[in-house]
Protein backbone atom coordinates (compact mmCIF):
# COMPACT_ATOMS: atom_id res chain seq x y z
CA UNK A 1 0.00 0.00 0.00
CA UNK A 2 2.71 2.28 0.70
CA UNK A 3 4.37 1.51 -2.36
CA UNK A 4 1.39 2.37 -4.25
CA UNK A 5 1.31 5.47 -2.78
CA UNK A 6 4.72 6.64 -3.01
CA UNK A 7 4.14 5.47 -7.03
CA UNK A 8 1.32 8.05 -7.59
CA UNK A 9 2.93 10.60 -5.49
CA UNK A 10 5.68 10.09 -8.20
CA UNK A 11 3.14 10.02 -11.10
CA UNK A 12 1.46 13.43 -9.71
CA UNK A 13 4.83 15.64 -9.34
CA UNK A 14 5.87 13.96 -13.14
CA UNK A 15 2.53 15.34 -14.24
CA UNK A 16 2.85 18.65 -12.92
CA UNK A 17 6.63 18.86 -14.35
CA UNK A 18 5.21 18.23 -18.14
CA UNK A 19 2.37 20.41 -17.43
CA UNK A 20 4.52 23.49 -16.24
CA UNK A 21 6.79 22.30 -19.33
CA UNK A 22 3.78 22.90 -21.07
CA UNK A 23 2.79 25.77 -19.82
CA UNK A 24 5.99 27.66 -20.57
CA UNK A 25 5.54 26.53 -24.29
CA UNK A 26 2.16 27.99 -24.64
CA UNK A 27 0.70 30.39 -26.87
CA UNK A 28 2.12 33.67 -26.84
CA UNK A 29 -0.52 36.07 -27.59
CA UNK A 30 2.31 39.01 -28.10
CA UNK A 31 3.55 37.36 -30.66
CA UNK A 32 7.24 36.03 -32.60
CA UNK A 33 10.17 37.13 -33.87
CA UNK A 34 12.57 34.95 -35.55
CA UNK A 35 15.40 35.93 -38.08
CA UNK A 36 18.27 34.55 -40.48
CA UNK A 37 21.53 35.34 -39.00
CA UNK A 38 22.88 35.12 -42.27
CA UNK A 39 25.51 37.86 -42.17
CA UNK A 40 29.03 36.90 -41.27
CA UNK A 41 30.57 34.61 -38.85
CA UNK A 42 29.83 34.05 -35.36
CA UNK A 43 31.43 37.59 -33.85
CA UNK A 44 28.62 39.62 -36.24
CA UNK A 45 26.01 37.05 -35.57
CA UNK A 46 26.58 37.85 -31.83
CA UNK A 47 26.52 41.58 -32.48
CA UNK A 48 23.46 40.87 -34.60
CA UNK A 49 22.03 38.39 -31.54
CA UNK A 50 21.93 41.44 -29.07
CA UNK A 51 20.14 43.41 -31.23
CA UNK A 52 17.55 41.63 -32.01
CA UNK A 53 17.21 40.78 -28.37
CA UNK A 54 16.84 44.13 -27.56
CA UNK A 55 14.11 44.65 -30.70
CA UNK A 56 12.10 41.87 -29.93
CA UNK A 57 11.90 42.95 -26.16
CA UNK A 58 10.82 46.45 -27.51
CA UNK A 59 8.32 44.93 -29.86
CA UNK A 60 7.14 42.21 -26.68
CA UNK A 61 7.35 39.61 -29.42
CA UNK A 62 9.00 36.13 -27.89
CA UNK A 63 12.44 35.78 -29.59
CA UNK A 64 12.58 32.81 -31.42
CA UNK A 65 15.95 32.06 -31.08
CA UNK A 66 17.83 31.03 -34.06
CA UNK A 67 20.78 28.17 -34.75
CA UNK A 68 24.41 29.99 -35.43
CA UNK A 69 25.27 29.86 -38.79
CA UNK A 70 28.69 28.02 -39.37
CA UNK A 71 30.78 27.18 -42.17
CA UNK A 72 33.17 24.29 -42.02
CA UNK A 73 35.87 23.72 -44.35
CA UNK A 74 35.31 21.62 -47.48
CA UNK A 75 31.39 22.08 -47.48
CA UNK A 76 29.12 24.01 -49.97
CA UNK A 77 26.48 24.94 -47.45
CA UNK A 78 26.74 26.32 -44.44
CA UNK A 79 25.47 24.35 -41.04
CA UNK A 80 22.79 25.20 -38.37
CA UNK A 81 23.92 24.78 -34.48
CA UNK A 82 21.43 24.93 -31.83
CA UNK A 83 21.38 27.72 -30.08
CA UNK A 84 21.80 26.62 -27.02
CA UNK A 85 24.64 24.23 -27.94
CA UNK A 86 26.70 27.48 -26.97
CA UNK A 87 24.59 29.35 -24.60
CA UNK A 88 21.95 28.58 -21.90
CA UNK A 89 18.35 29.52 -23.01
CA UNK A 90 17.38 30.28 -18.99
CA UNK A 91 19.21 33.26 -18.05
CA UNK A 92 18.19 34.77 -21.60
CA UNK A 93 14.17 34.88 -19.63
CA UNK A 94 15.90 36.95 -17.25
CA UNK A 95 15.67 39.53 -20.07
CA UNK A 96 13.10 38.92 -22.09
CA UNK A 97 10.54 35.79 -23.50
CA UNK A 98 12.34 33.47 -25.44
CA UNK A 99 11.87 30.01 -26.87
CA UNK A 100 14.53 28.16 -29.75
CA UNK A 101 13.49 27.29 -32.95
CA UNK A 102 13.30 23.46 -32.32
CA UNK A 103 10.94 24.20 -29.31
CA UNK A 104 8.79 26.61 -31.82
CA UNK A 105 8.86 24.83 -34.92
CA UNK A 106 8.17 21.60 -33.15
CA UNK A 107 5.37 22.29 -30.68
CA UNK A 108 3.81 25.77 -31.28
CA UNK A 109 4.70 26.40 -35.52
CA UNK A 110 1.82 24.46 -36.28
CA UNK A 111 -1.46 26.21 -34.17
CA UNK A 112 0.48 29.89 -34.35
CA UNK A 113 2.41 29.66 -38.11
CA UNK A 114 0.96 27.32 -40.23
CA UNK A 115 2.56 26.84 -43.85
CA UNK A 116 0.14 28.90 -45.84
CA UNK A 117 0.59 32.07 -43.55
CA UNK A 118 4.23 31.74 -43.64
CA UNK A 119 5.34 35.57 -44.93
CA UNK A 120 9.20 36.75 -45.36
CA UNK A 121 10.04 40.03 -44.11
CA UNK A 122 12.40 42.33 -45.40
CA UNK A 123 13.39 45.71 -46.18
CA UNK A 124 13.11 46.02 -49.86
CA UNK A 125 12.90 43.68 -52.88
CA UNK A 126 16.58 41.38 -52.63
CA UNK A 127 17.14 40.51 -55.85
CA UNK A 128 17.52 36.69 -57.22
CA UNK A 129 20.21 35.14 -59.11
CA UNK A 130 17.78 32.34 -59.87
CA UNK A 131 15.87 34.55 -62.27
CA UNK A 132 16.19 35.35 -65.91
CA UNK A 133 16.40 38.79 -67.16
CA UNK A 134 13.56 38.45 -69.25
CA UNK A 135 11.54 36.78 -66.84
CA UNK A 136 9.65 39.44 -64.74
CA UNK A 137 8.24 38.47 -61.73
CA UNK A 138 6.61 40.03 -58.60
CA UNK A 139 8.97 41.89 -56.10
CA UNK A 140 10.14 39.03 -53.66
CA UNK A 141 12.53 38.95 -50.72
CA UNK A 142 13.74 36.02 -51.91
CA UNK A 143 14.40 34.39 -48.36
CA UNK A 144 15.67 31.07 -49.30
CA UNK A 145 17.98 32.06 -52.02
CA UNK A 146 21.79 31.44 -51.69
CA UNK A 147 23.52 30.22 -48.95
CA UNK A 148 23.28 30.75 -45.83
CA UNK A 149 19.54 31.59 -46.27
CA UNK A 150 18.14 28.82 -48.09
CA UNK A 151 19.77 26.10 -45.60
CA UNK A 152 18.93 27.99 -42.62
CA UNK A 153 15.25 27.97 -43.63
CA UNK A 154 15.14 24.37 -44.98
CA UNK A 155 16.59 22.91 -41.74
CA UNK A 156 13.41 23.38 -40.60
CA UNK A 157 11.26 22.87 -43.61
CA UNK A 158 10.30 26.19 -43.47
CA UNK A 159 9.15 28.21 -46.99
CA UNK A 160 7.52 30.94 -47.57
CA UNK A 161 4.06 31.90 -49.28
CA UNK A 162 5.18 35.78 -50.01
CA UNK A 163 6.97 38.40 -48.86
CA UNK A 164 6.26 41.51 -46.81
CA UNK A 165 8.80 44.73 -47.41
CA UNK A 166 8.70 46.97 -44.53
CA UNK A 167 10.56 50.18 -45.20
CA UNK A 168 10.71 52.57 -44.62
CA UNK A 169 10.33 51.29 -40.51
CA UNK A 170 14.09 50.46 -38.97
CA UNK A 171 15.09 48.60 -35.64
CA UNK A 172 16.53 51.34 -33.57
CA UNK A 173 14.29 51.35 -30.47
CA UNK A 174 16.15 53.07 -28.54
CA UNK A 175 16.65 56.92 -29.95
CA UNK A 176 12.82 56.91 -31.41
CA UNK A 177 9.17 55.68 -30.81
CA UNK A 178 9.80 53.00 -34.00
CA UNK A 179 8.50 50.12 -31.46
CA UNK A 180 5.34 51.66 -31.32
CA UNK A 181 4.84 52.01 -35.35
CA UNK A 182 5.41 48.44 -35.69
CA UNK A 183 3.30 47.53 -32.98
CA UNK A 184 0.78 49.09 -34.88
CA UNK A 185 1.24 48.24 -38.50
CA UNK A 186 1.92 45.04 -37.42
CA UNK A 187 -0.55 43.60 -34.99
CA UNK A 188 0.38 40.01 -33.63
CA UNK A 189 -3.70 39.29 -34.10
CA UNK A 190 -2.25 39.36 -37.64
CA UNK A 191 0.64 39.03 -37.78
CA UNK A 192 1.60 36.08 -35.29
CA UNK A 193 5.36 35.88 -36.11
CA UNK A 194 7.42 38.32 -38.10
CA UNK A 195 10.22 36.02 -39.81
CA UNK A 196 13.29 38.41 -41.04
CA UNK A 197 15.27 37.36 -44.10
CA UNK A 198 18.17 39.14 -42.05
CA UNK A 199 18.86 40.22 -38.16
CA UNK A 200 16.58 42.84 -37.22
CA UNK A 201 19.52 44.67 -35.83
CA UNK A 202 22.50 47.16 -36.80
CA UNK A 203 26.03 45.99 -37.07
CA UNK A 204 28.29 46.69 -35.14
CA UNK A 205 26.54 46.18 -31.90
CA UNK A 206 24.58 49.47 -30.15
CA UNK A 207 26.30 50.58 -27.27
CA UNK A 208 22.68 50.40 -25.80
CA UNK A 209 22.45 46.91 -26.46
CA UNK A 210 26.29 45.97 -25.22
CA UNK A 211 25.33 45.37 -21.73
CA UNK A 212 23.08 42.51 -22.82
CA UNK A 213 25.78 40.25 -23.11
CA UNK A 214 25.59 39.49 -18.92
CA UNK A 215 22.74 37.10 -19.95
CA UNK A 216 24.55 35.35 -22.63
CA UNK A 217 25.70 31.99 -20.43
CA UNK A 218 28.16 29.82 -21.71
CA UNK A 219 26.46 26.02 -22.06
CA UNK A 220 27.81 23.82 -19.13
CA UNK A 221 29.70 21.53 -22.17
CA UNK A 222 32.03 25.05 -22.38
CA UNK A 223 32.09 26.17 -19.10
CA UNK A 224 33.42 22.74 -17.98
CA UNK A 225 35.97 22.82 -21.19
CA UNK A 226 37.34 26.20 -19.89
CA UNK A 227 37.58 25.86 -16.39
CA UNK A 228 39.36 21.86 -17.63
CA UNK A 229 41.99 23.53 -19.87
CA UNK A 230 42.64 26.60 -17.27
CA UNK A 231 43.39 24.06 -14.51
CA UNK A 232 44.96 21.27 -16.44
CA UNK A 233 47.12 23.09 -19.37
CA UNK A 234 48.00 26.56 -17.46
CA UNK A 235 50.35 27.16 -14.74
CA UNK A 236 49.03 28.05 -11.31
CA UNK A 237 48.91 32.01 -11.35
CA UNK A 238 47.14 34.55 -13.46
CA UNK A 239 47.57 34.21 -17.39
CA UNK A 240 47.16 36.58 -20.20
CA UNK A 241 44.51 35.72 -23.34
CA UNK A 242 45.26 37.21 -26.68
CA UNK A 243 43.60 36.88 -29.57
CA UNK A 244 45.23 37.21 -32.97
CA UNK A 245 43.64 37.54 -36.37
CA UNK A 246 46.03 37.23 -39.06
CA UNK A 247 44.28 35.02 -41.55
CA UNK A 248 44.53 36.06 -45.39
CA UNK A 249 40.74 37.02 -45.24
CA UNK A 250 41.92 39.54 -42.54
CA UNK A 251 44.81 40.75 -44.46
CA UNK A 252 42.87 41.75 -46.96
CA UNK A 253 39.75 43.44 -44.67
CA UNK A 254 42.46 45.51 -43.06
CA UNK A 255 43.12 47.34 -46.49
CA UNK A 256 39.92 48.77 -45.84
CA UNK A 257 41.27 51.12 -43.27
CA UNK A 258 42.66 53.76 -45.07
CA UNK A 259 38.89 54.50 -46.78
CA UNK A 260 37.32 54.17 -43.22
CA UNK A 261 36.10 56.05 -40.11
CA UNK A 262 34.57 52.66 -38.54
CA UNK A 263 35.31 49.16 -39.62
CA UNK A 264 33.63 46.21 -37.94
CA UNK A 265 33.93 46.20 -34.38
CA UNK A 266 36.10 49.16 -34.12
CA UNK A 267 33.57 51.66 -31.98
CA UNK A 268 34.78 49.48 -28.77
CA UNK A 269 37.83 50.93 -28.63
CA UNK A 270 37.59 54.68 -31.20
CA UNK A 271 34.02 55.44 -29.51
CA UNK A 272 30.95 55.49 -31.69
CA UNK A 273 31.99 58.55 -32.35
CA UNK A 274 35.80 58.08 -33.00
CA UNK A 275 35.73 60.09 -30.12
CA UNK A 276 38.73 58.67 -29.32
CA UNK A 277 40.61 59.10 -32.16
CA UNK A 278 40.64 57.92 -35.71
CA UNK A 279 41.29 54.71 -37.52
CA UNK A 280 44.73 53.54 -38.15
CA UNK A 281 46.37 50.15 -39.64
CA UNK A 282 47.86 49.63 -36.54
CA UNK A 283 44.81 48.26 -34.90
CA UNK A 284 43.72 45.93 -37.47
CA UNK A 285 47.10 44.47 -38.37
CA UNK A 286 49.66 45.01 -35.72
CA UNK A 287 53.22 43.61 -36.30
CA UNK A 288 54.60 41.03 -34.94
CA UNK A 289 57.19 43.23 -33.60
CA UNK A 290 54.38 45.40 -31.53
CA UNK A 291 52.64 42.65 -30.69
CA UNK A 292 55.82 40.69 -28.26
CA UNK A 293 56.50 44.35 -26.73
CA UNK A 294 52.88 44.62 -26.08
CA UNK A 295 52.98 41.54 -24.55
CA UNK A 296 55.91 41.86 -22.87
CA UNK A 297 54.88 45.55 -21.37
CA UNK A 298 51.37 44.33 -19.98
CA UNK A 299 53.30 41.41 -18.34
CA UNK A 300 55.88 44.21 -16.79
CA UNK A 301 52.91 46.66 -15.59
CA UNK A 302 50.96 43.60 -14.03
CA UNK A 303 54.34 42.79 -12.22
CA UNK A 304 54.46 46.28 -10.54
CA UNK A 305 50.77 47.08 -9.79
CA UNK A 306 49.85 43.30 -8.81
CA UNK A 307 53.16 41.53 -7.16
CA UNK A 308 50.96 39.26 -5.65
CA UNK A 309 48.85 38.00 -8.84
CA UNK A 310 51.90 38.45 -11.74
CA UNK A 311 51.04 36.75 -15.10
CA UNK A 312 52.57 33.08 -15.21
CA UNK A 313 51.19 32.66 -18.87
CA UNK A 314 49.72 33.21 -22.08
CA UNK A 315 46.84 31.34 -24.04
CA UNK A 316 46.37 32.08 -27.86
CA UNK A 317 43.54 32.25 -30.16
CA UNK A 318 43.57 32.88 -33.74
CA UNK A 319 42.26 32.80 -36.98
CA UNK A 320 45.74 31.26 -38.53
CA UNK A 321 49.11 31.87 -37.10
CA UNK A 322 49.17 31.63 -32.98
CA UNK A 323 53.07 32.89 -32.85
CA UNK A 324 53.77 29.50 -30.50
CA UNK A 325 57.13 29.93 -31.33
CA UNK A 326 58.00 33.94 -31.71
CA UNK A 327 56.37 34.30 -28.67
CA UNK A 328 57.52 31.40 -26.72
CA UNK A 329 61.33 32.33 -27.42
CA UNK A 330 60.57 36.00 -26.74
CA UNK A 331 58.89 35.23 -23.34
CA UNK A 332 60.87 32.56 -21.62
CA UNK A 333 63.56 34.63 -19.98
CA UNK A 334 60.41 36.08 -18.24
CA UNK A 335 59.40 32.94 -17.14
CA UNK A 336 56.56 33.41 -19.09
CA UNK A 337 54.79 29.87 -20.79
CA UNK A 338 52.68 30.35 -24.05
CA UNK A 339 49.69 27.58 -24.60
CA UNK A 340 46.85 27.02 -27.06
CA UNK A 341 44.28 24.52 -27.71
CA UNK A 342 45.97 21.12 -29.10
CA UNK A 343 42.60 20.89 -31.60
CA UNK A 344 40.73 24.39 -32.70
CA UNK A 345 37.74 25.12 -31.25
CA UNK A 346 36.72 29.16 -31.59
CA UNK A 347 34.03 28.96 -29.60
CA UNK A 348 35.94 27.16 -26.49
CA UNK A 349 38.58 29.60 -27.19
CA UNK A 350 36.08 32.56 -26.52
CA UNK A 351 35.29 30.83 -23.05
CA UNK A 352 38.91 30.29 -21.60
CA UNK A 353 39.20 34.26 -23.36
CA UNK A 354 36.81 35.38 -20.97
CA UNK A 355 38.15 33.96 -17.55
CA UNK A 356 41.66 34.83 -18.49
CA UNK A 357 43.11 37.37 -15.78
CA UNK A 358 44.31 40.30 -18.86
CA UNK A 359 42.85 40.15 -22.32
CA UNK A 360 44.30 41.57 -25.36
CA UNK A 361 42.35 42.07 -28.58
CA UNK A 362 42.13 42.86 -31.88
CA UNK A 363 39.79 46.51 -31.75
CA UNK A 364 38.29 46.01 -35.03
CA UNK A 365 37.69 42.10 -34.92
CA UNK A 366 33.64 41.02 -33.76
CA UNK A 367 34.92 37.74 -31.79
CA UNK A 368 37.13 40.24 -29.92
CA UNK A 369 34.63 42.19 -29.29
CA UNK A 370 32.64 39.31 -27.80
CA UNK A 371 35.23 38.47 -25.44
CA UNK A 372 35.49 42.27 -24.14
CA UNK A 373 31.29 42.20 -23.94
CA UNK A 374 31.55 39.51 -21.78
CA UNK A 375 35.04 40.77 -20.00
CA UNK A 376 32.71 43.98 -19.25
CA UNK A 377 29.88 42.27 -17.56
CA UNK A 378 32.10 40.74 -14.63
CA UNK A 379 34.44 43.61 -14.41
CA UNK A 380 37.48 42.18 -15.97
CA UNK A 381 40.55 44.17 -18.20
CA UNK A 382 40.56 44.63 -21.51
CA UNK A 383 43.19 45.96 -23.67
CA UNK A 384 43.53 45.99 -27.33
CA UNK A 385 46.66 45.91 -29.77
CA UNK A 386 48.55 49.01 -30.93
CA UNK A 387 45.69 51.11 -28.84
CA UNK A 388 46.85 53.58 -28.26
CA UNK A 389 49.15 54.74 -30.26
CA UNK A 390 52.27 53.64 -29.11
CA UNK A 391 53.71 57.14 -29.39
CA UNK A 392 50.53 58.28 -27.60
CA UNK A 393 51.31 55.68 -24.77
CA UNK A 394 55.20 57.24 -24.41
CA UNK A 395 54.17 60.92 -24.53
CA UNK A 396 51.44 60.27 -22.30
CA UNK A 397 54.23 58.56 -19.65
CA UNK A 398 56.40 61.33 -19.55
CA UNK A 399 53.72 63.78 -18.98
CA UNK A 400 52.96 61.49 -15.82
CA UNK A 401 56.68 61.49 -14.93
CA UNK A 402 56.90 65.57 -15.17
Amino acid sequence: MQWLKLKLQFIFIICILISSAWGQLGRDPNGYLTYCPCMGRFGNQADHFLGSLAFAKALNRTLILPPWVEYRKGELRSRQVPFNTYFEVEPLQEYHRVITMADFMWHLADDVWPESERVSFCYMERKSLQVEKNDPEKPNCHAKDGNPFGPFWDTFHIDFVRSEFYGPLHFDVHHSAIAAKWQAKYPPETWPVLAFTGAPASFPVQLENCQLQQYMHWSQRYRDGAREFIREQLPRGAFLGIHLRNGIDWVRACEHVKDSQHLFASPQCLGYKNERGPLYPELCMPSKEAIVRQIKRTIKNVRQTQPNNEIKSVFVASDSNHMIGELSTALTRMGISVHKLPEDDPYLDLAILGQSNHFIGNCISSYSAFVKRERDSHGFPSYFWGFPKEKERQQAKAHEEL
